[in-house]
């Protein structure tokens, strides 16, 4: 079989640039493409391989190179309007970005059922965080109080995370938990977000990657489950298995579990 053609949109960011080494190190994708926010010049050097077009227009090079699947690594909103993009030249989507809302969600299902398209949405590709997921999903109704606590690089742009969103709704949308509401808050925000009663906790600051913690309690125990990220590695081996899924399957996929059979 052919390899699968990449273009990967937001390539010179740090999820982009880890994501354009890993396809080049892959018998069965090729990397045809890349996109910047900025001029960059008109190629992208790739170790172990040839250079590829770099472009700061978008449609210009999927008209061009014609990918089989558009990986993007951006923001909320610039990734929405790449993904309509490339459903626009019916090219398969694996779209990583966080602050995607139920909306978009909506509006992706509906692109991939009219273009015939395959479009993965994954808060998180580390295989651990999709297993801390799941382990969270089983657990949560035994427990009356969830707390999340989130911590990431002082750059993120959002709070809470996609994926602490992601842990909120995916118990918060079957049971409602117990929130704690003290009767003097001396300090307005203390007992951070909310969604149906699971609190989320979102620490910014230096020397972080990516960090989820969910603490349940009930009465006289609490149980604690925690993923950390280490380095931007461990997301590869989710972002490849997507790409490689994403072809074959037409429609909406949201969370690498779906895909993993987890």
């Amino acid at each position: 079989m052919a390899p699968i053609r990449v273009v990967v949109n937001g390539a010179t960011g740090k999820m982009g640039t880890e994501t354009v080494a890993a396809i080049s190190r892959e018998d069965d994708l090729t990397l045809i493409g890349a996109t910047c926010h900025r001029e960059r010049g008109p190629t992208l050097s790739v170790a172990g391989g040839p250079d590829v077009p770099l472009s700061t227009n978008l449609e210009d090079l999927l008209q061009r190179t014609r990918p089989d699947v558009l990986v993007d690594f951006t923001n909320a909103t610039a990734c929405m309007e790449a993904a309509l993009t490339g459903a626009a030249h019916s090219t398969n989507l694996v779209l990583g970005a966080s602050g995607l809302t139920d909306d978009d969600l909506k509006q992706l299902d509906a692109v991939a059922h009219d273009k015939g398209i395959g479009v993965i949405v994954a808060p998180n590709f580390a295989l651990g965080a999709v297993i801390l997921k799941r382990l969270v999903e089983q657990a949560a109704s035994y427990f009356d109080y969830v707390d999340i606590i989130e911590t990431h690089h002082e750059a993120k742009i959002d709070a809470p995370s996609g994926f602490a969103i992601a842990l909120a709704k995916s118990i918060g949308d079957k049971k409602q938990f117990t929130r704690n509401t003290p009767e003097k808050e001396n300090l307005p925000g203390t007992r951070g977000g909310e969604y149906n009663g699971v609190s989320i906790h979102s620490l910014r600051m230096p020397g972080r990657s990516a960090h989820h913690e969910v603490i349940m309690g009930a009465l006289g125990q609490t149980l604690s489950l925690r993923h950390d990220t280490l380095g931007r590695d461990c997301y590869m081996p989710g972002v490849l298995r997507s790409i490689r899924e994403v072809v074959k399957r037409p429609g909406l996929v949201v969370g690498l579990e779906n895909i993993l059979g987890l």
